[in-house]
């Protein structure tokens, strides 16, 4: 088969997960087409056009297979080169804009939320990482276009937009996990960003240490040019607890992640949380909030109720108590051997 993928905001774990596909069904004559994750607004939106410039011979040439992400605006693009309407196009929702949180003082734009929408409805099968995502991609999209100014057919949309949704989160590579560590080290392993909610996490630290708890901590995971400015204060307060602080590369974030015991997240929005799951292979035991697409993936002993007393009042527990931790969820369920023939059926149509 003639493969064409399409990534328009090509952020890491959207690489993670194109390399994996190349990886798996090397059977495949695949073509990719990647655009760097930043200027988000104009990507999203005007991703037919750089292509357009940089690659229409490609996207003219007859494919049997698109995949496309979800920021891909793959109804544009079949207009512009006809020839990919005649293939089976696949489109990924790692996320989607309809639940995707803003940073205060920021409006709701409808493009983006509209090419999320025309990918959808221009695609012969709609894959999300999670049912969170699919439901809340739904909801959504109800609510959005319920108060547009014409009175739209949304029962007929959404049942057909529903129908064509499959559930395959991004395949983990193949790995043995690694037993529970026991220790006192905790990581933090996300993005430096607002919605991952870094604020919660250290006040819960802060109440540990004001409390005598003793901890160390990692706090890894990508950086960029603006960030919360609670970091940096938290840095100044945790002193010796911190044994790494910031950004790493590949092998020594796995080595941070082997000498973890206890993997935390706080976020506030999170459509599948790779870096729980990575982190969880490597043997940190996982304490998640009970919301977004957690529940689906890890056991209640694993989560919290959400809020800085509850996570507080776990971490304490398992600091003090290590046998109260619960048994690592079995990773192996997360990587490709898993996924393999589900992803093989979506991309063949079976």
């Amino acid at each position: 088969m003639k493969a064409l993928l399409l990534s328009a905001y090509a952020a890491m774990s959207h690489r993670h997960w194109a390399e994996g596909l190349q990886q798996q069904f090397a059977e495949f004559d695949w073509r990719c087409l990647a655009l760097p994750p930043r200027h988000f607004s104009w990507r999203i939106r005007g991703n037919p056009l750089t292509w357009l410039g940089q690659a229409s011979e490609c996207l003219a040439d007859e494919h049997d297979l698109v995949v496309a992400t979800s920021m891909v605006d793959l109804a544009t693009l079949v207009g512009l080169f006809p020839s990919l309407g005649r293939a089976r196009k696949v489109v990924y929702f790692h996320e989607n804009q309809f639940a995707y949180p803003l940073p205060k003082g920021q409006r709701v734009q409808a493009e983006p939320l509209m090419v999320n929408l025309y990918a959808a409805l221009a695609a012969d099968v709609v894959v999300f990482n999670s049912a969170h995502n699919r439901d809340s991609f739904l909801v959504g999209a109800r609510t959005f276009l319920s108060r547009m100014p014409e009175r739209l057919p949304l029962s007929a949309l959404l049942s057909r937009l529903a129908e064509k949704a499959v559930i395959l989160p991004v395949p983990l590579p193949e790995q043995t996990p690694r037993p529970a560590g026991r220790g006192r080290r905790l990581l933090w392993n996300h993005r430096w960003e607002y919605d991952k909610n870094p604020e919660m996490f250290f006040a819960a630290l802060q109440a540990l240490a004001n409390r005598g708890i003793e901890f160390e901590v990692a706090v890894v995971g990508q950086q960029f040019r603006d960030q919360p400015p609670i970091f940096e204060a938290a840095r100044a307060w945790l002193g010796d607890r911190v044994v790494s602080w910031g950004e790493q590369p590949g092998d020594a974030y796995r080595e941070v992640l082997d000498s973890a015991d206890i993997v935390v997240s706080t976020t506030d929005h999170e459509f599948q949380g790779l870096a729980v799951m990575e982190a969880v292979t490597h043997g940190c035991v996982p304490l998640v909030p009970e919301r977004l697409c957690f529940p689906e993936y890890y056991p209640p002993e694993c989560r919290y109720a959400g809020d800085q007393a509850a996570l507080e009042a776990r971490l304490a527990e398992w600091l003090t108590q290590p046998a109260t931790r619960p048994a690592l969820p079995d990773a192996r369920a997360w990587q490709w051997p898993a996924w393999r023939e589900a992803y093989r059926d979506v991309l063949r149509g079976a």
